[in-house]
């Protein structure tokens, strides 16, 4: 059976092969609606099905979305992707993800990779782009949207949430169970002291001290961002002499390594240590005891930055769109209280 073409279309619905390319890709130009509806018709009786390749060479274009997340085996990455997926599905676009495993290298792989593809757009869960990064973006003349981190030098459109003031609440929630003081676990030695959101946690965690007139000296402790080695650093937080009475962790991660640790230790939660999180991952309600932790909406996020990255006309700068201005969209953060920090 021959393949239909859009000259058959055209030919059935009476018009040019220039209208059913109107009607097929809604533009640029207008299309009558009663002329809209016979090549719809048309298109219908013969089964036509647009050749997406050639589609996406006449525009430069395509129906995809590249997304580089630092490691989507932790659940808070893959849990963003997957809202990006759905956001991007809603808009009748798939999502490529790549793993830059917190490599500049790895990020400029998938960045040529994703734009030779000749993606619609990318969104970028990392600090930045670096400067080879950048050089391959503005090559390829490329959309960005940076989403969960913004570094204050980088002046690409963002989505965020509210790190330093999600970090406060939990702090203060802790503060107010009668603790003396809370410990915080925030990232490593490379961890960026600006615009990376568990640099603002620890931010967030100081403010609160701060404000409660506690000292924070002595308090902070580098952790890595995964269950597995903040179980091992737990460890021997908590089984020395200077055990602290609570701990913020500046991940779910973080915190759910913290709560391995305490029960092999044989440290009751939350009577012998309050523990809080940040990040809401699914398995937070799951925990033994459920762990409290801060939330933001992350449907809500990916589906700004899907329209961020879609939309020319969302990426005015001074704009106003859910009460944020600028360049970047800030989403609120929430306390999620479950029973780890000492609520019933």
């Amino acid at each position: 059976m021959a393949k239909v073409t859009r000259d058959d279309v055209a030919r059935l619905a009476g018009t040019s092969t220039a209208v059913v390319s109107y009607v097929i890709n809604n533009g640029p130009r207008p299309v009558a609606p009663a002329t809209r509806e016979r090549v719809l018709a048309a298109i219908k009786e013969l089964g036509y099905r647009p050749d997406r390749v050639a589609q996406a060479m006449a525009s430069r274009r395509t129906d995809l979305i590249g997304m580089i997340v630092p490691d989507a085996r932790q659940p808070f990455f893959g849990e963003m992707a997957h809202a990006v997926e759905q956001a991007a599905a809603e808009r009748g676009k798939m999502v490529l993800v790549g793993n830059s495993d917190y490599r500049g290298e790895r990020e400029v792989h998938y960045l040529r990779a994703f734009l030779g593809m000749r993606v619609s757009g990318l969104i970028l869960v990392a600090q930045g782009p670096s400067e080879r990064a950048a050089a391959e973006i503005d090559a390829w003349d490329a959309r960005v949207v940076l989403l969960h981190e913004r570094p204050e030098s980088i002046d690409d459109v963002a989505v965020v949430t509210d790190d330093v003031g999600g970090a406060q609440l939990a702090t203060r929630h802790l503060l107010e169970h009668g603790h003396p003081y809370v410990a915080c676990l925030g990232g490593t030695e490379d961890t960026p002291s600006v615009g990376d959101p568990v640099a603002d946690h620890v931010e967030g965690w100081r403010r609160a001290m701060r404000e409660a007139g506690r000292p924070i000296e002595g308090r902070l402790f580098k952790a890595p961002y995964n269950r597995y080695d903040a179980y091992r650093l737990a460890l021997g937080l908590l089984s020395g002499p200077d055990r602290p009475p609570a701990v913020f962790c500046a991940t779910d991660d973080q915190a759910i390594g913290v709560l391995r640790a305490a029960r092999e230790l044989r440290i009751d939660v939350p009577d012998g240590l309050a523990v809080a999180g940040f990040d809401d991952v699914k398995e937070a309600g799951l925990t033994d005891p459920p762990l409290t932790t801060v939330s933001s909406d992350r449907p809500a996020m990916a589906r700004a930055a899907v329209d961020l990255v879609l939309d020319d006309g969302l990426r005015v700068a001074g704009a106003r769109r859910d009460g944020v201005y600028g360049r970047v969209r800030q989403f609120p953060s929430a306390l999620i209280v479950r029973r780890s920090c000492g609520c019933a």
